[in-house]
């Protein structure tokens, strides 16, 4: 065994106290912050957290998912200003064009982005992505052609039960000019992945309103109220939460008064928090809260002049005549499957 002298035994001792020093140190940092990288897209990363919890996890976003160009990119000229006028019109409507409305008292006092999450901005939550690389095109509700004004002219006389806005008005012109530019890296004819709405199965039943009633009253009431009267801002210019039914809400001509697409809607982005890759309610019970939401009254319009081709009209549009034999309640709350493989026969003798 080797034999130390006594000079060497401080010496000795100090190296041990800067190796145990040092490993403090170490198992110090280690548990402030680890970070570890893996594959190209994923980190994740401790931080100083109660005892069990789990780690953060920051994802980047998936390379083929629509984002939205970033604000900062607004342009500061001319043509900027009518976009970030077009956004606040998106975001706040109701301030400039609602019952009180600061430029024009012609909507209902819901906003754009009721519908629309995010100024229009969130993946499969309605967002305006592919409107600039498709439109002008040819919808089978009108039959006609339809140039984006009448697209947004569409929303304020069915979703926000109102008037037309003028084509020419400044506040046209602002959105349109905000609509182009979040489409404007998307190609022409091209709808990118999380544009409109996620859909869903059909179901081998009718959608319930009576189930949907007990997911409402325990998922949405909090929100948008007992009676789906939404929570309305103090200031009385908008809301909150909006309403989902009664005359402050959306008409009967409205996209979301389809079931398919409230259901599809409430699927990747209610209740609040809930996003399409995340989801909280199952798609049944997507498809029975869209049931019993859109069994409740609500402001009604004149559609005499839709869907003028009846063999157009999607499956689970709720208003007659149809060509298929099957009648309204089941093209309402279905069960779509035996629509979809009649439609399917009449289509196969046409040929």
């Amino acid at each position: 065994m080797e034999n130390h002298s006594l000079q060497d035994r401080p010496l000795i001792k100090m190296v041990i106290l800067v190796v145990v020093l040092v490993a403090i140190l170490l198992g110090l940092i280690g548990a402030l912050t680890t970070v570890i990288v893996i594959g190209p897209q994923t980190v994740i990363a401790w931080f100083v957290q109660p005892e069990h919890s789990s780690p953060v996890i920051a994802e980047k976003p998936k390379p083929d998912l629509w984002r939205p160009p970033a604000l900062s990119d607004v342009p500061e000229n001319e043509e900027g200003k009518l976009v970030e006028y077009g956004r606040e019109l998106i975001v706040r409507t109701s301030t400039y064009l609602g019952p009180n409305g600061s430029v024009q008292a012609m909507s209902n006092g819901m906003n754009c982005q009721n519908c629309h999450l995010d100024a229009g901005t969130k993946p499969f939550g309605n967002n305006y992505s592919a409107v600039a690389s498709t439109y002008p095109k040819f919808r089978a509700r009108s039959g006609t052609e339809e140039s984006i004004e009448k697209r947004v002219n569409d929303c304020f006389e069915r979703s926000l039960n109102g008037d037309a806005l003028a084509e020419d008005s400044h506040e046209m012109k602002a959105i349109v000019s905000y609509i182009h530019w979040l489409g404007k890296d998307v190609a022409k004819g091209k709808s990118p992945k999380g544009s409109g709405l996620v859909e869903l199965g059909f179901l081998d039943r009718p959608a319930s309103a009576e189930n949907g009633k007990l997911l409402y009253d325990q998922q949405c009431v909090v929100c948008h109220g007992k009676n789906g009267e939404g929570i309305a801002l103090a200031d009385n210019t908008g809301w909150q939460f909006p309403p989902l039914w009664g005359e402050g809400s959306y008409n009967h001509g409205a996209g979301l008064y389809r079931l398919s697409r409230f259901a599809g809607y409430v699927k990747a982005n209610m209740p609040l928090g809930a996003t399409y890759d995340a989801p909280i309610l199952t798609d049944e019970e997507a498809w029975d809260v869209a049931a019993y939401v859109n069994s409740m009254p609500r402001p009604t319009r004149n559609l005499s002049r839709d869907w003028p081709d009846i063999s157009k009209k999607p499956l689970d549009h709720p208003f007659g005549p149809y060509t298929d034999g099957f009648d309204e309640t089941q093209h309402k709350l279905g069960p779509f499957k035996p629509i979809q493989e009649k439609r399917k026969v009449i289509a196969n003798k046409s040929r």
